[in-house]
């Protein structure tokens, strides 16, 4: 079928929604999506089955196929009959490393099902099992393809029965993970049930109280990978094929004279043959037998390997293939290359495509079967309940689970990034291809213009010529430039009605809110911060790997590219015809950006280009920021530092187009308090004072504070939280920040609070302390910095009548002239976590108690406003009460897992070492020398991590790096000797030793702060006057 053909069935297909599959491929890192993706593709004819795994048809980018990864998630459609029907699959191909986990994301949004890829080899990888719980977050079904086979046999050189409990493992691996998801969910859906009845139920004698989990009851048929129910490819995407337990059942059905129920049953299992009465019997391990999937599968497989690879035998080979009813090609049957003949056998045997498109068309759903739990999902957070959404909102759930194609269906669209496209690659820029009659048409033309020209005679050759005027070569040029230029499009799914070109349609904004807006929006009126607009499509596009096909309409159920989105659109949206559709629920992104850049141009004239180009950038990367600092600076942050690299070549050679100056990587710390230590550096007791405490003397912790008119005074303390306690708020952030925005918090949201503060209050009943008791938790303030932060505010005054944040933003008594002031108390804790006193980072780990709060009826003129006095004076006088506790700073960790062969173990350890990181754990790979090391590493010392290892371990060491945790750095920033044995060991200065002080100057440097360090001024040669003998 030609491309042209194709198009055509495929634009078709797209009005059916029953035929239409919506799906993508996740993975680790090099566990071959790619490669499998190229031999999907091949199938339809696009690219030639030879070059599938060495195009990488998908990877459009140039920096792509250089490095030999994945960078963005790209969509193809194929076409694929199956059963006697005609299907369209929109495969998605997604990036495996971490920092392109965002790309994940925004494909799986989109999707209906997934194909997991593992390597057989190596097993499930951290990132697998971030992918699958994604998938499972989103409510999509998987499949799995357990790839490079062929590993077993070339590199691990197993045999095939040690090959199918190699096998075996890896999927009990994968089912594992799928067995904790569900596990989770039950008990979760358990504690809602049981936080949901809030009647006390009544028991009699006899009666037993229901301990039960609900694990027991529930259904998890469906959930796991099994060969037998079909959902499972055995792969070599390299070598180009696979097989299901279907493909060999249909072989041997009518071969060993069985029905194919009973085949689909034991051909994966503990069963074996009886070879002569041609009985399936189980208990083959207990009797050492032969598997039946190893018997008629793996040593058929083996065979072929050991015949083509090892003997390289071509006569038995062809005996092989005639048996086998195979038909070879002469020249590849002629080939010296055994690889490309195997290849060759092996495709045209089980061909890689057939399984795994018919699993697809068979076992996942139709974007039809979307199911009303998974709509309201979509249309609804966590935070907020459906049923407190507007009536004519909750109506559109019926359109939403009907997926209908119908024009008059409301149309409800999701964008889910904007991919940028060069002009010059659009259809309407492409150079046409013509027919054979318009062919012969322009030639028969030609001829004519040429018979005229000869009978006219001969010329000078400029008769004909035409002089373009300045205006026409201007706009020549112009029009060469904007086939440069870059334009937006909308990576998107429909989920109801009909897309076309000219169509009008609101754009709506993540805090779209239709219970506000929806009436305002329906008469026309577009009032401020409603967070929506509208927009015309310009062109709706079928997205085909690198190349775009225009079409007439985009169709409900189906992915397609909409353009003349770029003005409203940032990075994702919800497109409706109705002002009533709810946004989609935010992308919620499994890494979190950490590192941060300051870009600036080489050249000042290209100041405005480079603002453009950020512009742009920002929007065409889902996870990249982009921020202007305090000081001016165009800050970038990314995810690490293979995302970096790309962002910046972006920047110079497509959005800004210009030389770019990139600073040091900057890297955010945090600062906190700990407990007195009880030892100094050198482990020797801190004697305690001994001197007793006068009962009027001042606390030395506390620390008063007076606003400058005297009208106002304050004391407060500065008390360190348990980890726990940190830990808890930082996990509870998406909760705290809607407490902080005031948004109506849904049944769940506020039994998730409650949850909250019971988990602080067990947290602090385990870390027993003698600052923080249970009471103060009952009367937290807020949480900061951004009222949604680790670090909590505590009322401790008495008769100052506040309501906590548990019940709720009023207060209880209005007599207090105190209450109308609070906004103020609380704006500058806000602005004290925000910029601690070491270095003007955010703190983390801190609890503020407030103790005194005493307020007169007048104070000094001329000082303005005492709302704005008290902001500044608690702020400063958190900061001094932080600064009477012991200090510290605390940096970034990445979890690094890195898979690394025995042999360079050593040198791996080192690298580590030197970069001050810690082994954590480290795990030998069954069956191979390779091992899985993991181990806990700064943000700040991990650049160019990647690169030396595979320099110091000859590329044997695969490390990837994720943001976990943060950890505290045990030295005083400010610390200097005092005892002897300090100076003794350390010396008088310790500036060497002391990598907290080290990193605050660093910081203060970069921010424009006054560092405490002496500089040499005049460096002059030491003059040695008496010479040691």
């Amino acid at each position: 079928m030609t491309q042209q053909l194709l198009n055509k069935k495929l634009d078709q297909l797209q009005k059916q929604v029953d035929t239409i599959r919506n799906i993508c491929i996740l993975a680790h890192v090099d566990h071959g999506k790619t490669t499998l993706a190229d031999s999907l593709v091949a199938a339809n004819g696009i690219i030639s089955a030879r070059m599938a795994g060495k195009l990488r048809y998908m990877d459009s980018r140039k920096d792509e196929q250089e490095r030999g990864i994945t960078m963005k998630s790209s969509a193809i459609a194929l076409y694929y009959p199956c059963q006697e029907k005609e299907y369209i699959i929109n495969l998605m191909d997604s990036p495996g490393h971490v920092d392109f986990s965002s790309e994940v994301c925004t494909a799986v949004r989109l999707c209906d099902g997934a194909i997991v890829v593992v390597d057989v080899v190596e097993g499930v990888q951290p990132q697998t099992k971030v992918v699958l719980q994604q998938a499972w977050e989103q409510g999509i079904k998987p499949l799995l393809v357990i790839n490079k086979m062929d590993r077993l046999i070339v590199e691990m050189k197993l045999e095939p029965k040690d090959a199918y409990f190699h096998i075996k493992q890896v999927l009990e691996q994968v089912n594992a993970v799928m067995g904790e998801l569900f596990t989770t969910r039950i008990f979760s859906s358990q504690e809602n049930k049981h936080t949901d009845d809030t009647q006390p139920k009544e028991f009699k004698d006899g009666d037993v109280y229901d301990w039960s989990s609900g694990l027991e009851d529930a259904d998890d048929s469906h959930l796991y990978f099994e060969p037998a129910l079909g959902n499972v490819v055995f792969a070599s995407a390299y070598d180009g094929w696979a097989f299901s337990i279907d493909t060999f059942i249909n072989m041997y059905s009518k071969k060993l004279n069985m029905s194919e129920q009973v085949l689909r049953k034991t051909l994966w299992g503990d069963f074996y043959i009886l070879a002569k009465e041609k009985k399936i019997m189980k208990g083959a391990n207990a009797k050492n037998k032969k598997p039946l999937f190893v018997q008629l599968v793996l040593d058929n497989i083996w065979s072929m390997y050991q015949t083509t690879l090892v003997d390289k035998d071509k006569d038995k080979l062809e005996k092989m293939t005639n048996s086998l009813g195979l038909k070879i090609a002469p020249r590849d049957l002629r080939t010296t290359d055994f690889k490309a003949l195997l290849t060759a056998v092996m495709s045209a045997w089980l061909p890689i495509a057939d399984p795994i498109l018919s699993m697809v068309c068979t076992i996942l759903p139709s974007p039809r079967d979307i199911g009303e739990e998974r709509s309201k999902m979509l249309m609804c957070p966590q935070t907020a309940k459906f049923e407190s959404l507007h009536e004519k909102t909750q109506a559109l759930l019926s359109s939403f689970v009907a997926c209908s194609a119908e024009e008059t269906a409301p149309k409800i669209v999701f964008v889910s990034k904007m991919i940028p496209v060069s002009k010059s690659q659009l259809p309407i820029n492409r150079a046409k291809v013509f027919t054979d009659e318009e062919l012969r048409a322009r030639r028969d033309a030609a001829r004519e213009r040429h018979q005229e020209r000869l009978l006219q005679g001969p010329s000078s050759g400029i008769e004909g010529a035409v002089q373009l005027t300045e205006q026409q070569i201007e706009d020549t040029a112009k029009e060469e430039e904007s086939k440069n230029e870059i334009e937006f499009i909308a990576f998107a799914r429909v989920f109801s009605g009909v897309i076309k070109p000219g169509d009008e349609l609101f754009v709506l904004g993540p805090k779209y809110n239709p219970n506000l807006s929806g009436e305002a929006l329906e008469t026309g009126e577009f009032p401020e911060d409603c967070h929506a607009a509208k927009a015309i499509v310009s062109n709706v596009y079928m997205l085909l790997g690198r190349d775009l096909e225009t079409l007439e309409a985009g169709f409900a159920g189906n992915v397609i590219g909409i353009s003349g989105l770029s003005e409203q659109v940032l990075k994702s949206a919800t497109l409706s015809s109705s002002p009533w559709v709810p946004p989609f629920v935010e992308l919620v992104h499994s890494t979190y950006p950490i590192l941060r850049v300051a870009v600036e141009p080489m050249r000042s004239s290209d100041m405005r280009a480079l603002a453009r180009g950020l512009q742009l950038l920002n929007q065409a990367d889902a996870h990249v920021e982009v921020l202007v600092s305090e000081v001016g600076e165009h800050l970038l942050v990314t995810a690490g530092e293979v995302h970096l690299q790309r962002c910046i070549l972006d920047l110079q050679e497509s959005y800004a187009k210009c030389e770019i100056t990139v600073s040091e990587p900057i890297v955010p710390f945090r600062e906190t308090i700990v407990p007195v230590p009880e030892t100094d550096m050198v482990n020797e007791a801190i004697e305690a004072d001994s001197k007793p405490k006068d009962e009027n003397e001042e606390d030395m912790n506390d620390e008063s504070v007076e606003t400058p008119n005297k009208q106002c005074s304050f004391k407060v303390r500065a008390l360190p939280l348990p980890k726990g306690l940190t830990d808890l708020l930082q996990d509870s952030h998406l909760i705290l920040k809607a407490v902080g925005e005031k948004s109506d918090l849904s049944v769940k949201a506020k039994t998730d609070l409650e949850e909250i503060r019971e988990k602080m209050i067990t947290v602090l009943t385990e870390n027993a302390s003698d600052a923080l008791n249970l009471e103060m938790i009952d009367n937290i303030i807020s949480f900061g910095p951004k009222r949604c932060g680790p670090n909590v505010f505590i009322n401790q005054v008495p008769e100052l009548n506040i309501n906590s944040i548990w019940e709720g933003q009023m207060t209880r008594g209005i007599s207090d002239k105190r209450i109308e002031y609070v906004s103020s108390l609380v704006n500058g804790f806000q602005l004290a976590t925000l910029n601690g006193p070491i270095c003007e980072e955010p703190m983390m780990g801190v609890a503020f108690v407030l103790e005194e709060w005493t307020l007169l009826d007048e104070g000094d003129s001329g000082w303005g406003p005492l709302s704005g006095q008290i902001v500044s004076a608690v702020k400063d006088a958190c900061r001094k009460s932080f600064q009477k506790q012991p200090q510290r700073l605390m940096t970034a960790m990445y979890t690094c897992d890195i898979l690394v062969k025995a042999e360079v173990l050593g040198r791996l350890y080192g690298v580590i070492s030197r970069r001050h990181g810690q082994i954590v754990k480290e795990d030998l790979v069954e069956g191979s020398s390779t091992f899985t090391v993991t181990a806990h590493l700064p943000v700040v010392e991990s650049f160019d991590f990647s690169n030396e290892i595979r320099k110091q371990t000859s590329g044997l060491a695969m490390p990837q790096l994720v943001f976990t945790h943060w950890e505290v750095l045990d030295i005083d920033p400010f610390w200097i000797p005092t005892t002897e044995e300090e100076i003794t060991h350390f010396g008088e200065k310790a500036d060497s030793e002391n990598p907290a002080r080290k990193y605050m100057n660093v910081i203060k440097k970069r921010k424009g702060l006054k560092i405490d360090e002496k500089i040499v001024e005049f460096a002059e040669k030491q003059r040695t006057l008496t010479k040691s003998k």
